[in-house]
């Protein structure tokens, strides 16, 4: 039997300190096995050089005398290397890790010493305990994931929207399990989500009803208007206008830094990816080209005679059609709407948002960072792949990987 299927097995937690370099895991272990002890359990942690490596293994069977040896013999190993040995006795394995298990992902931009007592102190006054931490990136964000359990994710949730409001950083909580790795479908707004620019005050400018547009626009966006009857006021300013100005528009438009980045790396692992917009499908049916998108919808300028008519055609994108189109790309994707992500920034985002399995508002008004299941507040769009536990380096070597090929 095993010391984890048994508390009274007597084991031995072997520590290693000291500056890294190839080979020390291996030295461990060969070390250890001229005593015939068993694995139980494996660490390794390397920070700026420095290495902690902890292996539980089971005591030897011979006893003290044997103990004993293999006490002296490490101790000599460790400091022929230069290095720090400690090994502490017990028995059986480490403690399970609690109920309510859940990945806490924390961006910093920086990410300073006091925000993270803040975060951490709170999730032990719920009641959470820190099993792991792990840097998933130091550029452009600093961002580093706790594994949490003794408490429910909904909990820890709600306990650390106000913390991280309070400290100044985006904190998301997402339940742990197979179905993190497992969300296939990411839906995002286009426009100040995948893109930085308002689309429709795009067009407005070359109309000369910029300011116009853009009031009606933020009002909209505050949830302070109806967005079918403000996408028709703000539509109908545009009457007139030669349809030239859509290849300008389109050449006008600024991706969102990461944007490319977090696309470019969701198709690698498998995602579908789409964008829903109440902008223009002269806009997105050119960015679903461009970006290689499975998905894309939004609402279509009317165009009579090379002029736009101040009308739109077709079905209307608005609050609630953003979430019944994530609704029909899952469905077409075969993918459970629990295992979807969606991001957005405007009161018509909401309602997709709280449709999807993930809904991240980026850089979002507050009424809906209050309602969505996390908020990021930096300017970068690839920091939703440390959400799903992606780290930098791994984005990096893919890319580095494409590069050579």
């Amino acid at each position: 039997m095993s010391a984890s299927q048994n508390s009274d097995v007597r084991t031995l937690l072997v520590k290693i300190f000291g500056k890294d370099r190839p080979g020390i895991t291996a030295g461990l272990f060969d070390t250890l096995s001229a005593y015939s002890v068993d694995v139980v359990d494996i660490e390794q942690v390397v920070s700026r050089g420095r290495l902690v490596l902890c292996a539980l293994v089971t005591a030897p069977a011979g006893g003290g005398a044997e103990e004993g040896e293999l006490r002296a013999t490490v101790h000599g190993w460790a400091e022929a290397l230069g290095l720090q040995a400690e090994i502490i006795s017990g028995t059986g394995d480490n403690r399970p890790r609690g109920s309510g298990r859940s990945h806490v992902t924390v961006l910093g931009h920086p990410l300073t010493a006091a925000a993270t007592a803040a975060i951490t102190a709170r999730i032990a006054s719920i009641g959470g305990n820190i099993d792991r931490i792990f840097r998933l990136a130091k550029y452009p964000v600093t961002a580093v994931e706790f594994a949490v359990s003794g408490t429910e994710t909904e909990v820890l949730r709600t306990a650390l929207a106000t913390e991280s409001a309070e400290v100044g950083v985006d904190v998301a909580v997402v339940s742990a399990g197979l179905h993190r790795r497992a969300q296939r479908l990411v839906v995002m707004d286009v426009d100040s989500t995948l893109i930085q620019d308002e689309v429709i005050e795009l067009f407005a400018a070359h109309a000369g009803c910029e300011e116009e547009v853009a009031r009606i626009t933020a009002a909209a966006m505050r949830g302070e208007l109806d967005f079918e009857q403000s996408l028709h006021a703000r539509v109908a300013l545009l009457e007139g206008l030669d349809a030239s100005v859509v290849d300008k528009v389109r050449s006008e438009v600024r991706m969102t830094p990461g944007a490319r980045t977090l696309i470019r790396t969701l198709k690698r692992l498998g995602f579908q990816v789409g964008v829903v917009s109440g902008g223009f499908t002269q806009v997105t049916d050119d960015l679903q080209e461009r970006l290689g998108l499975d998905f894309a919808s939004a609402n279509t300028l009317e165009i009579v005679d090379g002029k736009l008519t101040g009308r739109v055609t077709g079905e209307i994108v608005d609050r609630a059609g953003k979430a019944r189109l994530l609704r029909r790309f899952a469905a077409e994707a075969e993918i459970p709407l629990a295992q979807t992500v969606a991001i957005g920034d405007g009161a018509n985002d909401l309602d997709m948002l709280n449709a999807a399995g993930l809904g991240v508002a980026f850089n979002a008004k507050p009424v809906v960072q209050e309602a969505a299941h996390t908020a990021v507040n930096v300017p970068f769009l690839d920091t939703v792949l440390y959400l799903l536990g992606i780290t930098r380096e791994e984005v990096e070597a893919a890319d580095g990987a494409d590069a050579e090929h």
